[in-house]
């Protein structure tokens, strides 16, 4: 789906650039772990025992980073039956309306992921139970650890302002965690700038991807060429 969208600016096409390679650099890391640890599993009776926590971790964050980029390249699906029995006008009003929901949405996922991390960052959660109502003083998790990665020693500068000087013996989750409140962020950006493009004309709606008709327009042109 990434072959359709076409960044116009420098700027744009180094993001661009950056979001593929990041997806590629977590599907490869999964890869790479889950392989080396079936190998030393079956063939040396031996694992890294930090390799399934390091999977799920990066799953996590493929999906986080993952959902924003698919809102960027139209990949995700979507039903647009009753899209398609109208007209443009109609069309578009039911374009801006879900956009309008979708980023609703997307803000009070955007306050829980902030009030899920922030206390493992050693920050304060935020007031109000729908919407940010200034912060209240949370207690200071920095100090949780992973069950299993190690802490690598490049990262021991954080100890000092994060964990009191204290020694981290595993990688703080505040880390692996952080692509939450970001994941969610970068989401709540996309779907803006994809109300902001419906609101333009540059687009017809949020979802604009069509998987199903594109596989049968393959088969249809193979068959074609038989």
């Amino acid at each position: 789906m990434s072959a359709k969208y076409a960044p116009k600016s420098a700027l744009g096409r180094a993001v661009h650039s950056f979001e593929e390679t990041a997806i590629a650099v977590i599907l490869g890391l999964m890869t790479l772990i889950t392989f080396v640890n079936v190998v030393l599993r079956y063939v040396f009776s031996h694992s890294m025992i930090w390799g399934l926590e390091a999977t799920l971790i990066l799953f996590a964050w493929l999906v986080l980073f993952g959902m924003s980029y698919a809102v960027k390249v139209t990949a995700h699906l979507g039903v647009d039956a009753v899209m398609g029995m109208v007209g443009h006008g109609p069309r578009r009003v039911m374009a801006l309306a879900s956009a309008a929901l979708c980023l609703i949405y997307a803000f009070l996922l955007m306050k829980g992921a902030w009030d899920y991390w922030a206390p493992f960052g050693g920050f304060d959660q935020t007031g109000g139970r729908w919407f940010p109502e200034g912060f209240i003083k949370t207690r200071d998790q920095a100090w949780y650890e992973t069950e299993t990665i190690p802490m690598p020693d490049w990262l021991r500068f954080i100890e000092g302002p994060m964990n009191a000087g204290e020694h981290y013996g595993k990688l703080p989750r505040f880390i692996p965690y952080f692509i939450l409140p970001f994941g969610v962020a970068l989401l709540f950006f996309r779907l803006a700038q994809a109300a902001w493009d419906v609101l333009r004309g540059r687009r017809e709606a949020l979802i604009v991807s069509h998987e199903a008709e594109d596989a049968v327009a393959d088969v249809r042109h193979l068959n074609a060429e038989e």
